[in-house]
């Protein structure tokens, strides 16, 4: 693969895979949940994000012969591993894109309300496709301008929202934007200690992909200097974007006037009375969408590629054969083909696709995370001397993040929906167990 793309290229491609539908549509169920304590639920959440992303750096820094995490988990432990993690997370990012398809559809209800929910999202798969088949650098261009659009449209609509509190403004509905929203409608907690637990469900949705900077390593034009700095950046922009953000979507409006099932950003400018801004913020979070989607499929294609690389059978190991621009094609359009199938559930179901699949993907990326934290402390083990871009606080902030991630899993037990996605995300697992069989048990 050539080595193409840019520090602003992946520093605005991981912001770009995490910033979509989990703030734009996910917020609302998260708001509906967990009130204004969402703010902190984001907050801790964010920080856990920081320390895993640093031991995914500190692994790939280790050797910058891998071209994705993925290798470290194979060098450290073991074959296996390597192949349950691998197929597992390239299935987290197809439930992740059909997510965002699926998304898609209902953010051009907006505009187009008779048209089936299920055709936007086909559209814009199969224009995200023929891109992506281009060059990696061109997907990378696309990749920065899609992040950087809705950087500065958040960027925006915090300063108007500012603007609004100082100046009192008032909604058609005669809701006044002042921080005191936040505190009126049953105080800071007031969906009580269960709303706020069950909220991490899609507070944790909202950050899965964030680790994506992590298969960019066998593209990146510089490595050692791009990928550290990528690391420490994101995180903290993440969580400023979130945080600010719906700080401010519930201080111009009050939070148990949200819909869970719509997008807060669209709903808070329509219902005041701001019908344009809502149809540019509406353009805005399609292009998030799209953004998010987008990194899927490069996410995906890659992965494949990877998998099927290392395979006896010739014919599978034509999967990864690159493309006369590098990119793996056939991988991608496989990867393309089989989150097409988001368009078929929406046309069964298009009520119910988009929780259950955010539900699978929440539940399968905290096995990925907890992966890629036990390689950590396998690595720490091996390496207690040579260490480069060490991790504050390691191994404690790695027992730290396992924590959390089983309290998470106890939390997706609590509710029915999201008990199905884990029992559904086990019987996967235990699948690739099975196939992993067939690998052998050591590094070779």
């Amino acid at each position: 693969m050539k080595r193409s793309l840019k520090s602003r290229h992946i520093q605005l491609m991981a912001l770009g895979g995490t910033i979509g539908t989990g703030l734009f549509l996910g917020s609302g169920q998260a708001i509906h949940s967990a009130g204004p304590a969402i703010l902190l639920a984001y907050i801790i959440t964010g920080i856990i994000c920081f320390w895993i992303m640093r031991a995914l750096g500190e692994l790939l820094m280790s050797d910058l012969n891998y071209r994705s995490f993925v290798d470290a988990i194979r060098v450290y432990l073991g074959p296996r591993v390597s192949f349950i993690t691998g197929w597992a997370y390239w299935a987290c990012w197809i439930a992740l894109a059909m997510a965002e398809i699926t998304a898609i559809g209902m953010y051009f209800q907006l505009w187009l309300p008779r048209v089936p929910q299920w055709i936007p999202g086909l559209l814009t798969l199969i224009v995200l496709l023929c891109i992506n088949l281009i060059t990696v650098s061109a997907f990378g261009e696309l990749q920065f301008w899609f992040a950087l659009i809705k950087i500065l449209a958040i960027a925006l609509l915090v300063l108007v929202g500012i603007g609004m509190m100082l100046v009192s403004f008032k909604s058609t509905s005669g809701y006044v934007a002042s921080p005191e929203n936040l505190f009126n409608n049953g105080g800071f907690f007031a969906a009580g200690a269960k709303g706020f637990i069950l909220s991490f469900q899609m507070v944790v949705f909202a950050f899965v992909g964030i680790e994506m900077v992590g298969m960019t390593a066998a593209e990146a034009e510089n490595p050692r200097h791009v990928i550290p700095r990528a690391i420490n950046a994101i995180p903290f922009q993440i969580l400023l974007f979130y945080v600010a953000a719906l700080a401010v979507i519930m201080c111009i409006y009050p939070w148990d006037r949200l819909a869970p099932s719509k997008s807060p950003f669209v709903m808070v400018f329509n219902d005041i009375g701001l019908r344009g801004a809502a149809s540019l913020i509406n353009f805005v979070v399609v292009t998030a969408a799209a953004s998010a989607c987008n990194s899927s499929l490069y996410t995906t294609g890659r992965m494949l590629a990877e998998l099927t690389s290392t395979s006896h059978r010739p014919g599978i190991r034509l999967v990864s054969k690159l493309s006369r621009n590098s990119v793996p094609a056939l991988a991608v359009i496989i990867s393309a083909g089989v989150i097409a199938i988001a368009a078929i559930l929406n046309l069964i179901m298009p009520g119910g696709v988009f929780t259950v699949i955010s539900s699978i993907a929440t539940t399968s990326f905290l096995f990925i995370w907890a992966t890629i934290i036990v390689t950590h402390l396998r690595y720490l083990q091996s390496n207690p001397q040579e260490r480069s871009f060490k991790v504050p606080g390691a191994p404690y902030t790695d027992y730290l993040v396992l924590t959390f991630l089983a309290f998470v899993l106890v939390v997706l037990c609590l509710d029915k929906q999201t008990l199905g996605a884990l029992i559904f995300t086990l019987i996967w697992f235990a699948i690739l167990a099975v196939a992993s069989l067939s690998q052998p048990r050591k590094q070779k």
